[in-house]
């Protein structure tokens, strides 16, 4: 996965553009609330675009990425920020380090039995009142992807969620369920998706 992610990242960075009202109204709402409870990681930065939107809204922020090549690109446009190479499923978090941590559109590609591994793992690095937000495609199933952004050849899966099953996931690694928005797809080629916000309870 990480060679695919590193094959598309250049024609990712240029053809990739502004995720769009609904989306930066929950990335919005989330910097509103995870300011000032801690510091927040993007486990899944790609190059860098929604934690610099994040840090421009006053939150400490720093990303990480499976893609060194992605992360060359966070780094060169965002030198400001603290972006290393790593995987969601390694990366060393300490209990009640967070603020809060930022799945958006990144963790689709983990086998579907890894995910609520990574779920309840951030969870505990979650301070009291600390967010998780989850962005990611809605469906049954998952998807074989072999070429994409400007038919590059790659080799990964998309697994595809539904709504209830996130809600669960974050329940059962102990958070609350603030928001549940469903967005529909914006083009035939597209699907539709979903974004998940739960909260470790401040008691």
């Amino acid at each position: 996965m990480r060679a695919s992610y590193d094959a598309v990242a250049d024609n990712y960075v240029a053809m990739v553009g502004d995720p769009g009202p609904w989306q930066r109204a929950a990335l919005d709402a989330f910097a509103e609330q995870v300011r000032g409870i801690g510091p927040v990681l993007d486990a899944g930065c790609g190059p860098g675009w929604v934690t610099a939107h994040l840090r421009d809204m006053g939150v400490d922020i720093s990303g990480i990425d499976l893609s060194p090549r992605m992360i060359d690109h966070a780094r060169r446009q965002y030198p400001g920020i603290s972006f290393q190479v790593a995987s969601v499923t390694e990366v060393n978090v300490d209990p009640g380090s967070l603020g809060g941590v930022l799945g958006w559109w990144s963790w689709f590609n983990l086998p579907r039995d890894v995910l609520p591994t990574v779920v309840a793992t951030m969870a505990g690095a979650l301070r009291p009142g600390g967010l998780l937000l989850i962005a990611t495609h809605r469906g049954e199933g998952e998807v074989q992807r072999t070429r994409c952004y400007g038919d590059v050849p790659v080799s990964w899966t998309t697994q595809l969620y539904e709504p209830d099953e996130l809600i669960a996931m974050t329940a059962q690694a102990g958070l609350e369920l603030c928001a549940d928005v469903h967005l529909a797809a914006e083009a035939p080629s597209q699907r539709p998706g979903v974004i998940i916000c739960a909260r470790r309870p401040a008691g």
